[in-house]
């Protein structure tokens, strides 16, 4: 309880500052640099849906829309009710994504989190929403978090809850594992870098999750925060992250660093 009060104080803090900082240097455009917002509606426009053409199961882009994709055939593990991302891992979005996670752009992630908006708000949600008892962010490691001074998941579900007025929970989750970097690894060798990274509270007992992540990559992180909250007793499991590689990205597994 003290913690949280403390971090809510602290995330009042950080408003009043970014406002202050507005008032002496208004905010510029991140992609274009025109004044006024630091995404400007002009360049929020050039950001890429992620297609109908999608494996309904996984929600990875496919040549056409398919109920379950060839990664998906055998899959008798995968631990998601429902997952979905908002946007294509491509301009301008990539590079809002790195300056979110590795320049210290935090203001970057209230705008951003309204694509995560917008795709909630698709009827293909309309069901779930009704559903979903707390919003629950990918956690970092207290040692990647110490290093990068924030968690970019955790500043877009925020976003995503003020946005929307769904419960934020940060406290149901923990990354217990510190691992490597993800880059350069295949998806098995993914899978086998998280496992057991996460440990989920016994208080999401019977709740209706929806974990929010930046990219879904190969979905190994995805699938280990939500099997650690099955273990855990959660009821249900949605995903929905801010970009998905597209089939037409060189690799689909050698995407920026992830947390």
């Amino acid at each position: 309880m003290i913690a949280s009060k403390y971090a809510s104080f602290g995330q009042t803090l950080h408003r009043w500052a970014d406002a202050g900082v507005d008032l002496l240097f208004p905010p510029r455009c991140a992609t274009c640099g025109r004044a006024g917002e630091r995404i400007c509606a002009r360049c929020a426009q050039l950001v890429t849906p992620v297609p109908a053409t999608i494996c309904t199961h996984c929600g990875r882009v496919q040549t056409m829309r398919v109920p379950s994709c060839v990664q998906c055939e055998g899959d008798a593990d995968f631990p998601l009710d429902h997952v979905r991302a908002a946007a294509l891992h491509i301009a301008p979005l990539r590079e809002w994504i790195h300056l979110l996670k590795y320049e210290g752009r935090r203001d970057l992630a209230p705008a951003m989190a309204r694509y995560l908006t917008a795709t909630l708000a698709d009827t293909e949600w309309t069901p779930i929403r009704a559903r979903i008892d707390a919003v629950v962010p990918t956690p970092l490691h207290a040692a990647r978090l110490r290093e990068r001074g924030y968690n970019q998941a955790e500043l877009l579900a925020r976003g995503l809850c003020q946005q929307t007025g769904l419960p934020l929970r940060t406290d149901l989750l923990h990354r217990e594992k510190l691992t490597h970097s993800q880059v350069g690894l295949n998806a098995a060798e993914r899978k086998a870098n998280v496992e057991g990274a996460f440990v989920a509270t016994p208080a999401c007992r019977g709740l209706h999750l929806l974990l929010i992540d930046d990219v879904y990559t190969t979905g190994a992180t995805l699938r280990a925060c939500a099997h650690a909250l099955r273990d855990a007793g959660a009821a249900h499991i949605y995903a929905l992250t801010l970009a998905l590689p597209s089939h037409h990205e060189p690799s689909m597994h050698h995407d920026l660093p992830h947390s």
